[in-house]
């Protein structure tokens, strides 16, 4: 009778069960976690459904958004079944900073809506993941400087241009003085109305906490067509204007075409960061692993070259690498780690993501980054 009640009590047409989509287990504890993407399902039980769509969608149809993940599966790895002994080592410098792995926290937005400590829990976080280095974005949801005290491992900074280029000084000046060992210039996104329809992505809460690390508030579209005009001025002589304000390494990020990367050796810029903001910026346009491979050699090795966008896996991170790059961004998924287990869940997700890079090493044979080459995959973009 027991098992009969339970039977008929599941039953949808009783609406006994009113989320039908998911089934109502347990969370479970952090320890229990073995994979990365196992985060994203406790994130999403554990989090307000407007902070969690805001990580997880993309820009219009999210074409782009798919596909970045899909061109991973274009990508084959090829093993050396007589590669080096030994355990692959995996400690690098990225523009100066030393870094246990080629592996970076991206800057991603108002980490507060995850996490009451915000990015200073995601910098504990990372900093306990054997000094992760991160990037702190411009509109994080405290100041730099309050972040910066948070922990002792690297930081760096992303800058979304302004117009008006002593705010830009003021901004960079702060972040820097307070230790900030690069700075990331975003120059995508630039009509971007963020992915779906704001009334329904952001119900309920601010996105971001305006002027936190730089950010001005601004109104409304003045178009009828929700095309916003803060960043339609973008110009390549930006870079050369704010160059002398910047005195650490200087990054272009959401670069997309071996013509841009080109343009950013001729602007100053000391490394080319390959991403399509996540499949967050522009829908329809090509995933950041498939240009990748273009955008190396038209540099010929003169710059490094970051990359964001798609990855989930550590075996993900060694494609990366093979096809050219020198080091790459996480973006979601430690949001997912802090949105689930708070400083604890970053850092079990990174330690994963590491642990999984060292394995999908080894099963390949290559026991040294500088082993890591185009050799080691076969690639079958559309």
């Amino acid at each position: 009778m027991q098992a009969m009640a339970g039977f008929i009590a599941g039953s949808p047409l009783l609406g006994f069960q009113q989320d039908p989509f998911r089934a109502h287990d347990r969370v479970p504890r952090l320890e229990e976690l073995l994979s990365p993407l196992e985060f994203e399902s406790v994130a999403f039980a554990k989090l307000p459904r407007s902070a969690y769509n805001y990580t997880a969608y993309g820009e219009g149809s999210e074409f782009t958004l798919r596909r970045n993940r899909q061109a991973f599966d274009w990508v084959k790895l090829v093993p050396d079944a007589m590669g080096g002994s030994g355990a692959p080592v995996t400690a690098t410098t990225i523009l100066g900073t030393p870094a246990p792995f080629p592996i970076l926290v991206s800057p991603t937005a108002a980490h507060a809506q995850l996490h009451t400590e915000g990015e200073m829990a995601m910098y504990q976080g990372a900093t306990a993941a054997s000094e992760t280095p991160m990037i702190v974005s411009n509109v994080s949801s405290f100041p730099f400087e309050k972040i910066a005290t948070a922990a002792k491992g690297p930081l760096w900074f992303q800058l979304y241009p302004k117009a008006d280029l002593e705010a830009d000084r003021e901004v960079l000046d702060r972040v820097q003085t307070a230790g900030a060992r690069a700075v990331v210039v975003t120059i995508d996104q630039q009509a971007s109305v963020y992915e779906r329809a704001l009334h329904d992505r952001n119900l309920g809460f601010a996105p971001f906490r305006r002027g936190a690390a730089g950010a001005s508030p601004r109104g409304a579209p003045k178009n009828p067509y929700r095309v916003d005009e803060n960043r339609l001025w973008y110009e390549w002589k930006f870079f050369d204007q704010i160059r002398p304000m910047v005195k650490v390494p200087m990054i272009a990020k959401g670069i997309l075409t071996p013509e841009d990367a080109v343009l950013c050796l001729e602007h100053g810029v000391d490394a080319v960061y390959v991403s399509n903001h996540g499949g967050r910026s522009m829908d329809y346009g090509p995933s950041s692993l498939e240009v990748l491979p273009e955008i190396v050699d038209a540099l010929r090795g003169r710059v490094p070259v970051i990359f964001d966008s798609g990855i989930r896996r550590g075996s993900d991170v060694l494609k990366t690498l093979a096809l050219g790059a020198s080091a790459v961004c996480l973006g979601r998924i430690p949001r997912w780690g802090l949105g689930s287990y708070g400083v604890p869940g970053v850092q079990k997700i990174l330690e994963i993501m590491q642990a999984e890079f060292k394995l999908a090493m080894a099963a390949t044979g290559r026991t040294t980054l500088a082993s890591i080459n185009r050799s080691l995959v076969r690639t079958d973009f559309p």
